[in-house]
């Protein structure tokens, strides 16, 4: 059995070997222990959380331009549709009897025009060899010049008649998916200054876009291009992936807080992703992969040589302060420190990037931490291996 005084002992050396200083203060014996860590490689990144809608890249709204009843509708919710089908039709008996009396109309002006062609060119000969006069002459013209007006704009309103017959006629303007309808057969439309929206067609739900709302103080970091994931809450647990591609200008004021609109497209092969849905996004900003890293604390740490100096570690006086455009970092091999200039990259907040000056595995001082005895105690017998071990536990 190990005795309590090798034990003891044991405990004592670790505790110098990992630099520790002993005081008393208010009663309490305290350490002060030197923390560090070591440059690793990891990937590091920083994030813009938003929340935005999801929607499709293109919605078309399919109206009418001429008023009347709905006879018949092909079509419902979530119906797929090619472009040019036939989606509803309305009822065409008042459009065609106007398309017949238009007819006639223009058979009666077609009669009257060359009628009064046949005439002007009749009196024009006899003008001509003086035999009427200007005054008869006058009229006959007149007439043929009327006549020829009235059937030209009878043609022009059997263009505009046939036309609204035509719109009677409603087909999909494109290939996708009807995600709203919002007439029944039967019912009455008008037409008037604006067009009524019968249906809305998503262009295609593969390809999805989300409107995200940034606030102000985070916009300045998206760009496009950059990479997101976003979840929704139809989908607990899953990670969906897009880009941005497109930040807009335009700012909203809401309740003081000002946000842009940043668009980010979204590929939803599974049809996962429906119009409507809300979507908590993640944006991007920096990544970089399998880079050198130390922790942040380690730009903030200065050397106290009185501590340092009771711990048993020594400074090294080569470097104690950066060159311009570099920062200072402290170093620890056995027992001495060693201030080590080196050039920082991106930072995700916890860790910074080392762009030069250290290599992977350097210890890098980053705080000095103050514990008990009992505290230092309890920390070394977990890291001791000469320590005994409560009955039916392996060391390790």
């Amino acid at each position: 059995m190990i005795s309590k005084k090798l034990i003891i002992g044991v405990v004592a050396v670790a505790v110098v070997g990992a630099g520790i200083a002993i005081y008393s203060s208010g009663g309490k014996k305290i350490v002060n222990e030197l923390k560090t860590s070591k440059v690793e490689r990891k990937s590091i990144s920083t994030i813009v959380t938003a929340t935005g809608t999801v929607e499709p890249i293109k919605l078309v709204e399919v109206g009418t331009q001429v008023s009347g009843i709905i006879a018949k509708i092909f079509v419902d919710y979530n119906s797929v549709v090619k472009k040019g089908q036939l989606i509803a039709e309305m009822d065409k008996v008042n459009l065609e009897a106007k398309l017949e009396q238009s007819e006639a109309l223009l058979a009666q002006t077609a009669a009257k025009y060359n009628y009064e062609k046949k005439n002007y060119e009749r009196q024009k000969a006899l003008f001509e060899k003086g035999l009427i006069s200007d005054q008869e002459f006058d009229d006959v013209t007149y007439e043929y010049e009327s006549a020829k007006a009235s059937h030209m704009q009878q043609q022009a309103s059997m263009v505009q008649v046939r036309q609204d017959l035509g719109y009677a006629t409603i087909t999909s303007p494109v290939d996708g998916v009807v995600i709203s309808r919002d007439v029944e057969e039967g019912q009455t439309v008008a037409s008037g200054y604006s067009t009524p929206t019968l249906f809305t067609i998503a262009q295609s739900l593969v390809e999805m876009r989300l409107i995200a709302d940034v606030d102000e103080a985070d916009i300045g970091g998206v760009e496009d291009g950059q990479r997101v994931e976003f979840s929704v809450d139809a989908y607990p647990g899953e990670v969906f992936n897009g880009n941005v591609t497109q930040v807009r200008l335009e700012a909203t004021t809401e309740s003081s807080v000002v946000t842009y609109e940043v668009v980010i497209s979204a590929y939803n092969p599974d049809l996962k992703l429906k119009p409507g849905l809300t979507a908590n996004v993640s944006i991007f900003t920096m990544e970089r992969t399998d880079v050198p890293v130390i922790s942040a604390k380690a730009l903030k740490y200065l050397p106290d040589e009185e501590a340092l100096t009771a711990m048993g570690i020594t400074i090294d006086q080569s470097l104690t302060e950066a060159p311009q455009g570099k920062k200072l970092v402290w170093v620890r091999e056995g027992n001495t420190l060693k201030g080590v200039a080196v050039t920082v990259g991106a930072s995700s907040g916890s860790d910074i990037e080392i762009l030069d000056g250290l290599t992977d595995g350097d210890l890098v001082v980053t705080e000095m931490e103050q514990m008990t005895v009992a505290e230092a105690k309890e920390q070394s017998s977990e890291q001791s291996p000469f320590m005994p071990t409560p009955p039916g536990q392996k060391k390790k």
